[in-house]
């Protein structure tokens, strides 16, 4: 009865995850406490991965990384690679890959992408080639650079520890160095010969106005009393040679049914799309105004000296799945939002009641502190260049030494890891270079909570024999063509597994099965946990993965441009893994 009952938590913890109609902390806690009443997992099992090395190695990590882009440090990194690797696009993309495939064998990916984002397009514009040329290389380059090291993602590092826990000993520092180097030089050369020329171009018209031209905003600007636009048509209106698509006019609250000859009135609220330069502009028109900017000074706030600044929201942003409207933004933040935009959609509901979504791109205007304070709680990237303190950059640059020192020390095996990032975080705290508050609030909990919880979830599997059982389905059918065919098939397994869950816990939920079909088969677990590891963090197809959402709005992709270049680049990696695992961890 106990494998079936842990089977059918599996699939509705599944379904969860990919629907995230409740949090992913939330679903595993639930998951544990329905394990322990049912006498599955004893309260001592189900929360003892809460204080395994791998929760405390992993935070460490989090706040050495939000400490570096605290301190200017990663923003500096990101200016001078991408000043290197000038040149052509196709230059270009390749020194950009590189660098950023090496940095991010040791950083957050979602952390390096948001380091590059504001440097990459002021290249592409510069450069007078549409973003979408070079973000989507800087995406998979942060994925692929991950399967390098330990510490290149969080799902290493847990299913290291899930490998330790169950027997199977430890996965050292660069133990997959040898097959990340091979899973990201393929990912390059494949990009230079085929993805290059897949990858999209929008806006190709507009190139030569610089990528920040690109992007056409929707805003909502009034019409002022003694404006030159009232009485002109509105279809060949002053609008147009201000660069300006009208989209809809609200006339007391109401919207209008535009004819041929239909004009503007003093009062109109305008919905209109257009690039940021005009929308600026109209700041300084006489007769004209941004909505938002009229309702702040009618309630007394003085915007002068405010910065302006292009960002896009992170998955992990308290806006996401709202409106600008209901969740009080303005009120919250101290920010105001002049205008949206969402890839290449035309957006045509009033923007403050538009539900925000992640990859969106927002002009925010504001005080630069509390601008500041939001990218530094993980709510959006800023993709503007901003200025830090020299004495800050002091300390980063310190820290980064430290941080060199830890992970020179720990492969070495002078110290554990966990206790030697744990110190490079406290130095962090200690110089100044992060508060306490921004440590704990740039820590992922739910996913220190997925990844203890799911690997307790793992015992179960083992303990009830849920893990043998579906392990016996899974080889059946492939055991006749041998052990490299069943270590494919947990591959492809995980990969398809990714699209919905997050990376971690894709590995966390194939992991004890692998390793329960290994020891079935009488070869190494190792060899089929170190395959499901690396096969979960190549996840590539579609635009779900952070590192990719934050490349979407900015990029204008679709969904199927991430399937058109993706699906070449995971079926490279794939075969890699399929090769090279067996080869380094023979069976």
């Amino acid at each position: 009865m106990e494998p079936y009952l842990v089977i059918g938590l599996l699939a509705c913890a599944l379904v969860l995850f990919a629907t995230e109609k409740v949090s992913v902390d939330v679903v595993t806690l639930s998951l544990l406490s329905v394990l322990v009443l049912t006498g599955v997992l004893s309260a001592e099992e189900a929360f003892a991965g809460f204080g395994r090395e791998v929760i405390v190695m992993l935070g460490s990590i989090f706040v050495i990384g939000a400490a570096l882009r605290e301190t200017g440090v990663l923003d500096t990194l990101g200016h001078l690679l991408s000043r290197a690797a000038g040149g052509g696009t196709r230059r270009l993309t390749a020194g950009l890959m590189c660098g950023v495939g090496g940095i991010s064998a040791f950083m957050n990916n979602t952390t390096v992408v948001a380091m590059f984002l504001g440097p990459v397009i002021g290249v592409a514009r510069r450069m007078k080639v549409p973003p979408s040329r070079l973000l989507m290389p800087l995406a998979y380059a942060s994925i692929l650079g991950g399967t390098c090291t330990l510490i290149g993602t969080s799902t290493n590092v847990a299913v290291s520890g899930a490998l330790k826990q169950a027997g199977h000993g430890e996965l050292g520092m660069f133990d997959m160095t040898p097959v990340g180097v091979m899973i990201c030089a393929a990912g390059l050369l494949y990009m230079m010969l085929a993805g290059i020329h897949l990858i999209p171009e929008r806006d190709k018209s507009a190139q030569a106005e610089g990528a920040a031209n690109l992007r056409e905003y929707l805003s909502e600007v009034v019409i002022l009393p003694g404006s030159p636009l009232i009485g002109q048509e509105i279809f060949s209106s002053d609008f147009s040679v201000l660069g300006f698509q009208v989209i809809h006019i609200l006339r007391h609250g109401v919207e209008l049914d535009l004819g041929p000859h239909s004009r503007f009135e003093e009062g109109d609220v305008v919905r209109v799309a257009g690039k940021v330069e005009n929308l600026i502009r109209i700041k300084k028109i006489e007769g004209l105004d941004i909505v938002e900017d009229v309702s702040l000074r009618e309630s007394g706030v003085d915007m002068r000296g405010a910065s302006l600044a292009e960002v896009v929201l992170t998955p992990r942003s308290s806006l996401v799945g709202r409106t600008l409207r209901t969740s009080n933004f303005r009120r919250r933040s101290g920010l105001s939002v002049l205008a949206l935009l969402r890839g290449d959609q035309s957006l045509k509901d009033k923007m403050a009641d538009v539900v925000l979504e992640a990859g969106d791109l927002l002009l925010v205007q504001g005080p630069y502190d509390r601008l500041k304070t939001y990218e530094e709680n993980s709510e959006m990237v800023v993709i503007t260049e901003h200025a830090w303190e020299i004495s800050a950059r002091k300390r980063g640059y310190a820290l980064l030494g430290v941080f060199g020192l830890v992970v020179l020390a720990s492969s070495a095996g002078w110290v554990p890891a966990a206790a030697g990032f744990l110190i490079a975080a406290l130095f962090a705290l200690l110089a100044r270079c992060i508060t306490l508050e921004t440590a704990y609030e740039n820590i992922d909990w739910r996913l220190l909570i997925l990844i203890g919880g799911m690997t307790a979830f793992g015992t179960a599997m083992t303990n009830s024999g849920a893990a043998e059982m579906l392990a016996g389905f899974i080889t059946g059918g492939l055991q006749s063509w041998g052990p490299h065919a069943v270590l494919a098939g947990f591959c492809v397994l995980t990969v398809l597994l990714t699209q919905g869950l997050s990376n971690a816990a894709a590995a966390l939920v194939v992991l004890p099965i692998a390793l329960r079909s290994a020891e079935s088969l009488a070869v190494s677990p190792v060899s089929f946990g170190v395959a499901v590891m690396l096969s979960a963090s190549i996840s590539v197809l579609t635009p779900f993965e952070p590192s990719c959402i934050l490349v979407y709005g900015p990029g204008k992709y679709r969904f199927a441009d991430f399937v058109k270049v993706g699906s070449g680049l995971v079926l490279c990696s794939l075969a890699i893994i399929i090769v090279m695992v067996p080869v380094l961890w023979p069976f």
